[in-house]
């Protein structure tokens, strides 16, 4: 009797295992079974697809062509007259008169192949978004014209959370510059040594500083952009996120 007990026991623990595995999804085809979903690759593709062309809409490379880099410039130093205040009067005694000192035009503005890492938990997705664009820098003082090649990514968090009806939706969580992406070249131009000084300034401030204007231009426009995507790609994604799975990135 015992035997016949334990038996019953064993089938039922072991039927109730088997129902226990088959409700746990294991691959993203266990989640993206309707007809109507995307393959991993194809989520992919469609995601960077797009948040490329959602930025090319926002007119990315015009925001980039109008950043206000001299108003940026100016304003560094506060009250002791700004970056180009406080280097003024020892230029202006060598050149009486001497209004403007500096004039930066963005030129050439690019955005570069979107990159897509996700987090080790599955739960998060990275976009690394990859801006570039040429400074020209002109001195009144000598006429030259000094070209500055920029390169600089913003990192973009992308996860899922379910709101108060238990539906799935994708968010923006952090955005931010890559510190360590930030590259500034000189592609044209030798510095004249006697603004050699205000040269040397101006990249140093356009590296503290330029990174989180851009940051700031570029930032807002993300959940915008992210709201107007296909809605079956939106819902895929954010089902694979919610449950850790993987996208079988291969970038």
């Amino acid at each position: 009797m015992l035997q016949i007990w334990g038996l019953v026991l064993f089938y039922g623990l072991l039927t109730q295992s088997s129902a226990q595995l088959e409700a746990t999804p294991g691959h993203p085809s266990d989640i993206l079974n309707s007809s109507g979903s995307l393959t991993p690759p194809d989520l992919v593709s469609g995601l960077l697809g797009g948040l490329t062309n959602g930025l090319h809409k926002a007119n990315v490379l015009g925001i980039l062509q109008n950043l206000p880099i001299l108003d940026t410039l100016k304003s560094v130093g506060g009250s002791s007259g700004g970056l180009i205040g406080g280097l003024l009067p020892k230029l202006t005694s060598i050149i009486p008169g001497l209004q403007d000192l500096i004039s930066i035009n963005v030129t050439n503005p690019v955005l570069l192949e979107l990159g897509l890492e996700q987090s080790p938990d599955g739960h998060r997705l990275f976009v690394t978004i990859p801006l570039g664009m040429v400074l020209e820098l002109k001195t009144f003082l000598t006429g030259e014209l000094l070209k500055l090649d920029v390169k600089l990514n913003i990192i973009v968090e992308v996860i899922a959370v379910r709101d108060k009806d238990g539906k799935i939706h994708l968010v923006i969580g952090d955005c931010k510059h890559d510190p360590g992406s930030l590259k500034i070249t000189l592609l044209e131009g030798v510095a004249p040594s006697l603004v050699q000084e205000l040269v040397n300034t101006v990249t140093k401030t356009l590296i503290e500083q330029l990174p989180h204007l851009i940051q700031k231009e570029i930032c807002p426009l993300l959940n915008e952009i992210l709201s107007s995507l296909d809605v079956t790609l939106v819902h895929d994604v954010a089902e694979l996120l919610i449950h850790g799975l993987t996208l079988h990135l291969k970038l």
